[in-house]
């Protein structure tokens, strides 16, 4: 099995154990009794470092004109977790993860959250393997083909909200981060978009500049625009 998924990732573990670490999700290590050290968590971690340096590196020199907002933006639209699920399972990776019998049996193999971290992990897994530029060629595989897709989809909605308002003479809205949570390496922010004391929208992101996007966006939509 594990030579069909490296066949798809097309590279090859020099240290098999990688490999397994990174496939093996958090409910497979409780069921069997392993220590917990032993699920792809930690690998995850790594990856998703290793997945926003090299896009972050890609999307720069592809868009040499696009601004540090615009290509925050992009660069969120490529590595949600909607995304990343969608890239594990043009993988098959779904068909690998080791999970336990309750997850499997609740549609687990097909979760965007165990196929985005999976991914992640894999990720980070070649990294420890073969070396940065390993896992470059692998997200540049699969990321190249969406890029130009994923800027079309990245609307900045603070500037029409902004608009929106000047064309009844009303200002402008500003924008307050009222909630930072999870671990440092995914948080989540909460931000509102407030117009005359008034809040017009809240929204939510693993950025401060993705959430006062979210939060234009339903202010956006509270106004049918």
């Amino acid at each position: 099995m594990s030579d069909q998924l490296q066949t798809n990732l097309r590279y090859t573990f020099k240290r098999h154990t990688l490999l397994k670490h990174a496939i093996t999700h958090m409910s497979f290590t409780h069921e069997q009794r392993l220590d917990p050290s032993e699920s792809n968590e930690r690998l995850e971690f790594l990856g998703d470092a290793v997945l926003e340096l090299c896009i972050s590196d890609f999307l720069y020199h592809r868009y040499p004109d696009m601004s540090e907002g615009d290509l925050t933006i992009k660069r969120a639209s490529l590595v949600c977790e909607a995304s990343l699920a969608g890239l594990a399972r043009s993988l098959s990776l779904g068909n690998f993860i080791l999970l336990g019998q309750g997850e499997a049996a609740e549609g687990g193999r097909n979760k965007d959250s165990i196929l985005s971290d999976a991914l992640e992990s894999i990720l980070g897994a070649m990294f420890l393997d073969g070396g940065l530029e390993e896992a470059r060629a692998l997200i540049l595989r699969l990321f190249e083909p969406i890029a130009d897709k994923a800027s079309k989809q990245a609307k900045d909605f603070k500037t029409t909200l902004q608009e929106h308002l000047q064309k009844g003479n009303n200002g402008t809205a500003s924008y307050v981060i009222i909630k930072e949570e999870g671990p440092p390496h995914k948080k989540v922010f909460t931000a509102q978009a407030i117009h005359k004391n008034k809040v017009l929208g809240t929204g939510t992101g693993n950025s401060k500049k993705l959430a006062e996007q979210e939060a234009a966006k339903m202010a956006l939509v509270a106004f049918k625009v």
